[in-house]
């Protein structure tokens, strides 16, 4: 069976939507401002599906990108994905933020000598979103919000300093200057939901449905309200 999974990344600054029909990304649309979460992640559904003169009850499911990342970003996408799985009576799937991003990177070209992936999804101050994975994708450490201070500070101890790493990610600027080195390499990159194929596959292939009702996004830290700076 060949299924039709839309695909749904709202996790970071910008948002993006995708079609995935069998093992192949036949429409895709990404924000071209940050922030159009709530304006932009339904309309870009329907683009898509009309783009292939489908339905969602045409569908088989819905994958979304379920966090680390922005509080707000991830609470629309979760939104929109429930919606459209009860409208559309079909279930859904969620894969991780940073495996999208490693997916990313993979389908983007590795250096030549790149042992390990690092995707960092931005958090406050100096402090990402991060695991480390190996250079076939395999997750090595725990997904963990972490203060970016050196390599030592987000890489295991058996990780050589001479070892090659890419760090991928919205959460990649601010952190070059404090890791930069030879063998470093950077892609600041927001993830995409045309990335999303590989593990939204591997999901479906293990029916791997979340409980539509209950499905909550991967916050990884409790939502921090801030108290607006006087106007006048």
């Amino acid at each position: 069976m060949r299924p039709v999974i839309i695909l749904i990344e709202t996790s970071t600054s910008l948002c993006s939507v995708a079609l995935l029909e069998g093992d192949r990304v036949t429409a895709a649309r990404v924000s071209a401002e940050p922030r159009a979460h709530a304006a932009m992640t339904a309309p870009y559904v329907k683009e898509v599906l009309d783009e292939r003169g489908l339905k969602v009850s045409d569908c088989d499911a819905v994958c979304l990108s379920m966090g680390p990342g922005s509080y707000t970003g991830l609470r629309v996408g979760s939104s929109t994905a429930k919606g459209l799985c009860f409208g559309g009576g079909i279930p859904l799937l969620a894969v991780g933020t940073l495996d999208v991003l490693v997916a990313q990177a993979v389908a983007g070209g590795l250096p030549e000598g790149c042992g390990y992936i690092v995707p960092m999804i931005d958090a406050r101050r100096m402090e990402v979103y991060t695991a480390v994975y190996s250079s076939n994708g395999q997750r090595l450490t725990d997904v963990a919000p972490a203060v970016v201070e050196g390599p030592g500070s987000l890489l295991p101890t058996d990780v050589g300093e001479s070892a090659g790493i890419l760090f991928i990610g919205d959460g990649v600027a601010k952190c070059e200057p404090v890791l930069a080195g030879e063998k470093r390499w950077f892609r600041e990159e927001c993830p995409r939901a045309d990335a999303m194929a590989a593990p939204a596959l591997r999901e479906w292939n293990s029916r791997a449905f979340r409980d539509t009702a209950y499905f909550e996004p991967f916050y990884l830290k409790d939502f921090i309200a801030t108290t607006p700076k006087k106007l006048f």
